[in-house]
């Protein structure tokens, strides 16, 4: 009588590790070089901060406690009174310089843009003799510094007969080469040959299609070139200096240094001057939060085909 054997049970197969989280997979080498990156930024942020921060504690102080405290410290609160201070004196001309910064950053700004935004879609969608050669003396005026040439607009400017006026400033701001660039990179990205071709075969003509079907495509680089020409005719101070002679017309930045100017002579200036110029801030830090996700989306221009 033969036994019968049971045969053993096949082996288990082992299990199926799984895989290690992303976190643990890193190197020490990754994680010590992403703290290195992000301190250096933190630090950075804090080295860029520190001025305007200096300045809204400055700006609460009154004249004793501006020197008798530590920079970065608080003293009486004195935000209200020195705004009204200088909103007050010499009949309010501080606001009628903010004006005019107003005037020449927005008004001017928005003219250069749009003359940028056509010069650049001119260069990219159409083909005219000599087109290579004249952007690339386009470009070069992006090499020339503006101090350079602000003696031969004087000159120019005398001849014309517009020296102390408003439009002094308003002119120059028309020319900015480094804009022409940025707007044939934006529409060689945003605004697709095709389209323009079915625009024009549906009896649209250039002004046409470009008011209705490129313009609209074109808005975040208008809106980052915007930026740009109003943060660079807000900052606008050596231009104005030398165009300008009536205190009625000057911008803020100018009208700022002019009271600075006095300060060793008459010290209470001091306090119209910090907060002067924290107000001087403000219009920077809101147009750049209002139109941070135009610029945000013109950075990428190009990057996806």
């Amino acid at each position: 009588m033969s036994t019968l054997t049971q045969a053993p049970n096949p082996p288990e197969a082992p299990a199926e590790r799984k895989p290690a989280p992303a976190a643990r997979r890193r190197s020490p080498n990754a994680l010590l070089s992403k703290g290195i990156v992000n301190g250096l930024l933190i630090v950075a942020a804090l080295y860029t901060l520190m001025p305007v921060t200096w300045l809204l504690f400055a700006a609460t102080k009154d004249h004793g406690d501006l020197f008798a405290t530590a920079g970065f410290s608080f003293g009486d609160f004195n935000l209200f009174a020195n705004l009204h201070h200088v909103f007050t004196f010499n009949e309010g001309i501080y606001l009628r310089w903010f004006g005019n910064s107003i005037l020449y950053s927005v008004i001017g700004s928005a003219a250069s843009t749009f003359l940028c935004v056509a010069t650049g879609y001119a260069f990219d969608k159409y083909e005219f003799r000599g087109k290579e050669k004249l952007f690339g003396l386009v470009l070069g005026g992006v090499l020339v510094p503006t101090t350079v040439i602000q003696l031969p607009m004087y000159l120019l400017a005398t001849k014309a007969g517009v020296v102390n006026t408003y439009w002094a400033l308003l002119l120059p701001a028309l020319v900015n080469p480094f804009g022409v660039y940025l707007a044939r990179v934006f529409s060689e990205g945003y605004v697709p040959n095709e389209v323009l071709e079915a625009a024009r075969v549906d009896g649209a003509g250039e002004l046409r299609t470009f008011a209705g079907i490129a313009l609209p495509m074109l808005a975040p680089g208008f809106m980052t070139i915007f930026l740009f020409s109003f943060t660079a005719s807000w900052n606008n101070f050596f231009g104005a200096l030398v165009m300008l002679n009536d205190e009625k017309l000057y911008p803020v930045n100018l009208g700022l240094f002019m009271w600075n100017s006095v300060t060793q002579q008459q010290p209470e200036y001091y306090s119209l001057v910090i907060t002067g110029s924290l107000v001087a801030v403000v219009p920077l830090i809101v147009a750049f939060v209002c139109l941070q996700r135009f610029w945000r989306s013109g950075l990428t221009a190009g990057a996806v085909k």
